[in-house]
């Protein structure tokens, strides 16, 4: 694979977390409506408890989507700041690490996903993995779920 590939891949790879975590924002943002709408729609009741919980839980559902959004947009912010026009020699924010039995990609915290029939680990560059990853090489090993990994190639 030329350098220019790689840049390339990587650039995919970032372009497959945007939108993955556009997709989040706005299924939050759509639950953040929803459930204003619910609490909204309560009519006062001679159950006034029941009229009280109610609102209130749409409330509590109203602020945990809330949460989920900030989250959101503090992964968004900080994909915005991984740089994938560097081919990296050593694990770091914004390089691909292939190894024997799995690839990483260190940008944001999506989990393992399929991008152009490749299945990626999106690794936050705050995870413990990711940490451990940026103190090793080429060839060095490591162990990932239990079984022993190598890393193959990083750029």
């Amino acid at each position: 694979m030329t350098d220019h590939q790689k840049i390339e891949l990587k650039k995919i790879l970032k372009e497959a977390c945007h939108t993955i975590i556009e997709q989040r924002i706005s299924a939050a943002r759509s639950a953040i409506h929803e459930a204003q709408q619910a609490a909204n729609a309560e009519e006062k009741s001679s159950a006034g408890d029941k009229y009280e919980t109610s609102r209130a839980m749409g409330h509590l559902q109203k602020d945990m989507h809330a949460t989920q959004l900030s989250a959101h947009l503090i992964e968004l912010a900080s994909l915005h700041a991984v740089n994938v026009n560097i081919l990296y020699t050593t694990p770091s924010k914004g390089a691909l690490v292939q190894c024997s039995k799995s690839s990483f990609f260190i940008a944001c915290g999506l989990g393992k996903q399929s991008v152009d029939g490749n299945n990626i680990i999106f690794l936050s560059p705050h995870a413990p993995l990711a940490k451990s990853l940026f103190l090793k090489t080429k060839d060095d090993t490591f162990i990932f779920n239990g079984l022993e990994d190598t890393i193959v190639d990083v750029y």
